[in-house]
Order: C-alpha cells, then structure tokens, then sequence
C-alpha cells in the first residue's frame, strides 16, 4: 500500500479541536464532519485537500480529547497519511482502528515542506519527498496492524474475518 500526493504541514500539539472543532460534533455523519476538518487553523484545507494527499505535523499530533472523529475526518478527507514527530497516545490507536495510515519518522517531519510532492511505502516505511530528492525511513507497521489499515480499520477487519 502506497500513498503520493502533496504536503500540508503543521505545527507541534495539533489537538483533536483543531482537527475537528467540537462545535461540529453535533452529527456522526463523517462526510459532513469533514467539512470542517482543519478550519480553525487551516481555512483551505477542505477546499485544497485531494486524495493521497499529506499531512506532515510536528510533536503531539492528535492531543487533547480522546474523540475517534478527528482521525475519521482526516480520512474521510481522503488524505493518504499523517506524518509526525510523535502522536498523542489515544490519536495513535484511533487512526488504527479507523484504518488511518500514521507514521511517525522526526527527520521528515522536521525536513518535508508545504506543497512538496511526497509519497510513502507503507511496507518498507520510507518516506521520498520528490520536491528535494530526499528519503527517510519510518518504522512501518507490522503486518498485521498494516492489514488492519488496508482494510478500512479494526471494525471492517473483524467482520471480513467473520
């Protein structure tokens, strides 16, 4: 499984509101959530954002509440992945169970910029920013949190076993 598209970066300690501000969770409706992905620190992100695309963040991407929207809306957004410095704990294991790729490689995060063309080998865990020519190496998922991933989640993965 593989990811390519263009970077959106951000800072440290992204929290779960900036990601999906709780003004909006008055619906469970995904598509409608993702609306509003990203606005209050990002305006555009909804309008520019197309599929595969990146988010690069810096510390603590995903702190604050424990809520499962915020890395539902990133996917819903089609975004290919989110690169980190480091994700908050609960952020970490919701983009698992919601089948969000996430990796976390310092070197990227600190490196890749706005708008570099970058893709992702989510098996081998490198990371190649195209704009600069630069390659970085992401422990990749094992292969059973991987095929978790790729199957949409922890819930769609149970029930293809069943």
């Amino acid at each position: 499984m593989n990811t390519k598209g263009s970077v959106f970066k951000y800072p440290d300690n992204v929290d779960t509101d900036v990601i999906i501000p709780a003004r909006y969770l008055n619906t469970s409706n995904a598509a409608e959530l993702a609306q509003h992905c990203m606005e209050d620190i990002d305006a555009g992100f909804v309008k520019k954002v197309q599929p595969g695309d990146i988010m690069v963040a810096g510390w603590n991407f995903g702190c604050g509440s424990s809520r499962e929207h915020a890395p539902l809306v990133i996917k819903t957004c089609k975004t290919g992945c989110v690169i980190a410095k480091s994700f908050a704990r609960i952020f970490y294991r919701n983009a698992i169970n919601i089948g969000l790729p996430i990796l976390e490689c310092e070197a990227a995060a600190e490196e890749i910029s706005a708008g570099d063309e970058v893709s992702v080998d989510f098996d081998t865990g490198v990371i190649t920013d195209h704009t600069t020519g630069k390659t970085y190496q992401a422990q990749p998922f094992p292969p059973f949190i991987q095929s978790i991933i790729k199957k949409g989640g922890l819930l769609a993965s149970l029930k293809e076993e069943n």
